[in-house]
């Protein structure tokens, strides 16, 4: 049996001239954590939208769970939990009411699945209390015992994070842990809080302006974020020449007229340094460093800063 429970190829969204998505093709295994990473406009929500049932595309296709036919994909996609953008609450009616109306909407047949939901997210204690009367973190809350309500499969959230403090962040990067372990539910999750994502997620996609530019595993990306080496000399681009001759699989940043950064290549410097000495490069620094995932973004997308 297939470990993998979406398969998108080719995907494409155009709204007139504009590619929203632009032939994205990605692989999603089960039990899994995946952060989707891009700036705003990249594509993140549309690709969401697709797969949830709410958007069609353009062209391309995919399969969900096994399934490629349209008709097929419908009935998968009970298995599937989607909050996209913000919770789709009823404001009047009590944390228990929203959670039970959508049991009886995508037909879970058991009646004490809500209780048991409510416990999962750590609502139980707040279900008799209106919808409008939460704070954010617990309408993010009651935004996912919606999305889990039917035991899917494959748990969608487009920016939960946005809006919380950093005691809710912690509380729901575990609570997401915790799904993913207990409920054996792949999620697929996207944030502008890239460090928070960091913690969380096991795989790592990063799309920018509708394109699929990497996929990592966690340890992958652990292995290109933990360090780069930083160059100041007296020729950048002399040494620019140098990287792209002798290294040409290695990613470089230009960051000021004397300095360059080069990623995921720690072994390099020696090498490296070989090079420029033999150009007749003066040397004022070469050193290693550590890099964050928003400046691995950073240097994946040109330095675009609208994450």
């Amino acid at each position: 049996m297939s470990d993998v429970i979406l398969e998108t190829r080719n995907l494409t969204k155009k709204y007139g001239r504009f590619r929203a998505l632009d032939n994205v093709s990605v692989s999603l295994k089960k039990n899994h954590i995946y952060g989707f990473i891009g700036e705003n406009g990249a594509g993140k929500s549309t690709f969401m939208k697709i797969i949830s049932g709410l958007v069609f595309p353009t062209s391309g296709d995919y399969s969900l769970m096994g399934a490629d036919d349209p008709k097929e994909i419908d009935k998968k996609r009970k298995q599937v939990g989607t909050m996209i953008e913000e919770p789709a609450l009823y404001p009047k009616f009590t944390v228990h009411k929203n959670v039970e109306l959508q049991r009886l909407i995508v037909g879970n047949p058991d009646a004490s699945y809500t209780d048991k939901v409510l416990e999962l997210v750590g609502l139980s204690e707040v279900k008799d209390k209106k919808a409008k009367d939460l704070s954010m973190g617990m309408k993010q809350r009651l935004g996912i015992a919606i999305a889990m309500i039917g035991n899917p499969q494959l748990l969608i959230l487009d920016e939960p994070i946005n809006g919380l403090d950093p005691i809710n962040i912690v509380a729901l990067r575990n609570m997401l842990k915790k799904i993913n372990e207990e409920k054996e539910c792949t999620v697929f999750v996207s944030s502008h809080i890239l460090s928070e994502l960091y913690l969380l997620a096991t795989d790592f996609i990063f799309i920018h302006k509708g394109r699929i530019i990497e996929t990592n595993t966690h340890e992958e990306l652990e292995e290109k974020c933990s360090q780069y080496i930083l160059v100041r000399d007296s020729n950048i681009p002399e040494t620019v020449t140098i990287l792209e001759k002798h290294f040409p699989d290695t990613q470089y940043k230009v960051i000021a007229d004397d300095t360059v950064k080069v990623y995921g290549r720690a072994d390099m410097k020696a090498e490296l340094s070989k090079h420029l000495m033999e150009a007749g490069i003066v040397i004022t620094e070469l050193s290693e460093k550590v890099q964050s995932l928003e400046e691995y973004f950073m240097a994946l997308t040109g330095g675009e800063t609208n994450v």
